[in-house]
C-alpha cells in the first residue's frame, strides 16, 4: 500500500504539464503514430499546458490585487477567507487517503470503456482531486467511507458520460478533434440547463452573440486586445487604482486576451494528428469505435466569451457579497470564477449575453455555498495539517465547484428526505441535459438566423467526423477538371447514401436532367 501511495504521489507531482504530455506519448505510440510525430505533438502539449498555466496565472495575478482593492473600498470584512481552488486542492491532497482515489478513476474509467458504457478515456489525473474532496465532504456528514466512496463514483461516471457529451461541441468550439473535457465544473450545466431554456424566449438572447459576431457588429472595440483593455481599465477605476495603475491593468488584461487564443492554437497543433492516429486504430481494431480523450479545461481557454465573462463578473461577485444576507466569504483568491464559466460557455455555445445573464442570477449559489462548506474545508485544513487556522477563523472557497451536487448527494447519504428528493431531481435534469447537448445544433450553428428565425436543425456526431482526405478538400480542388468526357452514370437516388465528392470526377454533366 504504501509503495503503491509512493508511486501515485510521484506521478501526480510531475504536474499536468509533464504527466499528461507522457501518458498522450505512450497513447501515440500504441495508436502508431510516427515516432517523430508522437515526441513533437507530446513536446508541443507539454507547452500548450505550460503556456495555458503561464498566461491563467498571469491574469488572476493581474486581476486578484485589482478585486481585493475594490473589496476594502465596499468596506467588504468577511470572517471565511478565501483560499481558491490552489489552496483547497492543496489541502485535499494531503488527505491520508488521497493515493487511493488515482486507481479508483482508472478502476471505473476502465469497466465503462469496455462495456462501451463511455467514449471518454479520461487522462487528466490531476483533478482526482476534485472526487477525493467530494469523498471528504460526504464523510464529514456521513461518518461513513464507504457512502464517500460511492458517491465519488457516481461523480466520475458522471463526468465520464459529460465527457462524451460535451466532445463534439469542444470540437466545434477549438477545432480540436477528438478530444473532450470531462471536468467536474462542467457539471454545473445542471443548474444552468432550465435557466438557459427560459432564456430562449427572450429574443436578444436567440441571436449571435460569440466574440467573431460581436467584433462584426462593434468592430475593433471587440478585437481581443481592445476588448482586454477596455475591460482592464475600467476594472482598475472600479477597483481605485490611479490612472497609471488602471492603465496598467489595461495592458496586462489586453495581454493576456491576445495571448489566450495563441496558446489554444498549440493544443489543436499537438492533439490533431494524436486523435487521427486514434481514430484510425479504433476503426481498424474495433468496428469503428471511438474514443475520445479527456483533458483538462483549459483546452477551452483560448475562447474570449470565457475571460469577458468571468472579468465582468469580478464586481457583480463583490457586490453580492456585500449585500446577500448570511454570506460569510469574502471573494478574493477564488474570485475569477472558473467553476461557473466552463459550462456557461459549453451550455450556450459562447452566447455572451446568455452567459453573463447565467453568471449574475447563480452567483449567489456560489457565495452562499462556499458559506455553507466553510466548516468542512476549515476541518479538513486542521485535520491534515496543511494550513494553520487562527482561532475563530474559517477557510473557504468562493466559487466552490458543483455545491449543488456535494450539497445534495452528502446530505441525501446523511438521510435528509429533502437532499433525496433534490439529488433524484439532479440526475432527471442531467439526463434532460445529456440528451438535449447530443441533438442541438452545434455552437457555430445554434444561432444562425434564416429569415429572422433562430436556426433549430439538430447535430450529430457526424458533423465532426473529417478524414485527413476530407480536411485537404476545397472547392478550389475542382478548379482544372474536365467535365466534358464522361461514361459514369450519375448515382441514382437509391445509392445516393454512398456518393461521395470523389464521384464527380469524370462525370459528364452537358446532356445531365433532373
Amino acid at each position: 500500500m504504501e509503495i503503491l501511495k509512493n508511486v501515485v504521489n510521484y506521478v501526480l507531482n510531475l504536474g499536468a504539464a509533464v504527466f499528461v504530455p507522457l501518458i498522450m506519448f505512450v497513447i501515440s505510440i500504441i495508436a502508431r503514430l510516427k515516432l517523430s510525430k508522437a515526441v513533437k505533438a507530446s513536446l508541443t502539449l507539454g507547452v500548450a499546458f505550460s503556456g495555458m498555466t503561464l498566461v491563467v496565472n498571469y491574469m488572476t495575478d493581474s486581476i486578484s490585487p485589482a478585486a481585493k482593492a475594490m473589496s476594502k473600498m465596499l468596506h467588504l470584512s468577511l470572517n471565511a477567507i478565501d483560499q481558491g481552488w490552489p489552496g483547497v486542492a492543496a489541502i485535499t491532497w494531503s488527505y491520508k487517503a488521497a493515493f487511493l482515489f488515482f486507481p479508483f478513476l482508472l478502476l471505473i474509467n476502465f469497466v465503462m470503456l469496455t462495456f462501451n458504457w463511455t467514449k471518454t478515456l479520461n487522462v487528466d489525473m490531476w483533478n482526482v482531486w476534485n472526487k477525493i474532496f467530494t469523498y471528504v465532504v460526504v464523510l464529514y456528514f456521513t461518518h461513513n467511507a464507504i457512502y464517500g466512496f460511492i458517491v465519488a463514483g457516481i461523480q466520475i461516471v458522471l463526468e465520464l458520460k459529460a465527457g462524451d457529451m460535451w466532445q463534439r461541441h469542444i470540437q466545434d468550439l477549438t477545432g480540436i478533434p477528438g478530444v473532450t473535457v470531462p471536468h467536474f465544473v462542467t457539471l454545473f450545466a445542471v443548474v444552468l440547463m432550465p435557466l438557459n431554456k427560459l432564456l430562449d424566449f427572450i429574443p436578444i438572447m436567440n441571436k449571435p452573440a460569440d466574440a467573431n459576431a460581436i467584433q462584426k457588429k462593434i468592430g475593433i472595440f471587440a478585437d481581443n486586445s481592445v476588448m482586454g483593455a477596455i475591460i482592464g481599465l475600467l476594472l482598475g477605476f472600479g477597483a481605485g487604482y490611479s490612472v497609471s495603475g488602471s492603465l496598467k491593468l489595461a495592458i496586462e488584461a489586453a495581454a493576456a486576451m491576445t495571448m489566450f487564443p495563441m496558446i489554444s492554437k498549440l493544443f489543436m497543433e499537438a492533439l490533431n494528428p494524436i486523435a487521427n492516429a486514434m481514430n484510425e486504430m479504433m476503426k481498424k481494431h474495433f468496428k469503428g469505435r471511438q474514443v475520445f480523450i479527456g483533458l483538462d479545461w483549459p483546452i477551452l481557454a483560448g475562447r474570449n466569451e470565457l475571460w469577458v465573462t468571468v472579468i465582468i463578473l469580478v464586481p457583480v461577485m463583490l457586490i453580492m457579497a456585500m449585500v446577500l444576507p448570511g454570506n460569510t466569504v469574502l471573494p478574493f483568491a477564488g474570485i475569477i470564477n472558473l467553476s461557473f464559466v466552463v459550462a456557461a460557455l459549453l451550455l450556450t455555445g459562447a452566447n455572451l449575453w446568455r452567459m453573463l445573464t447565467l453568471g449574475i442570477i447563480t452567483t449567489p449559489i456560489f457565495l452562499y455555498g462556499a458559506t455553507y462548506f466553510a466548516p468542512v474545508i476549515t476541518n479538513l485544513a486542521k485535520s491534515t495539517g496543511a494550513v494553520h487556522v487562527n482561532p475563530g477563523q474559517q477557510l473557504s472557497w468562493s466559487t466552490f465547484e458543483g455545491p449543488d451536487f456535494r450539497l445534495f448527494f452528502a446530505q441525501a447519504f446523511n438521510g435528509k428526505w429533502w437532499a433525496i428528493a433534490a439529488a433524484l431531481v439532479w440526475l432527471l435534469i442531467f439526463v434532460w441535459l445529456y440528451k438535449d447537448q447530443n441533438k442541438i445544433a452545434l455552437p457555430s450553428k445554434r444561432y444562425a438566423l434564416n429569415n429572422g428565425q433562430v436556426n433549430k436543425v439538430e447535430s450529430t456526431q457526424d458533423d465532426l467526423e473529417i478524414n485527413e482526405e476530407d480536411k485537404s478538400w476545397s472547392i478550389s480542388s475542382i478548379d482544372g477538371i474536365d467535365f466534358a468526357n464522361v461514361h459514369k452514370k450519375i448515382p441514382s437516388p437509391a445509392t445516393k447514401g454512398n456518393f461521395t465528392i470523389n464521384d464527380i470526377n469524370d462525370l459528364d454533366f452537358t446532356n445531365f436532367n433532373k
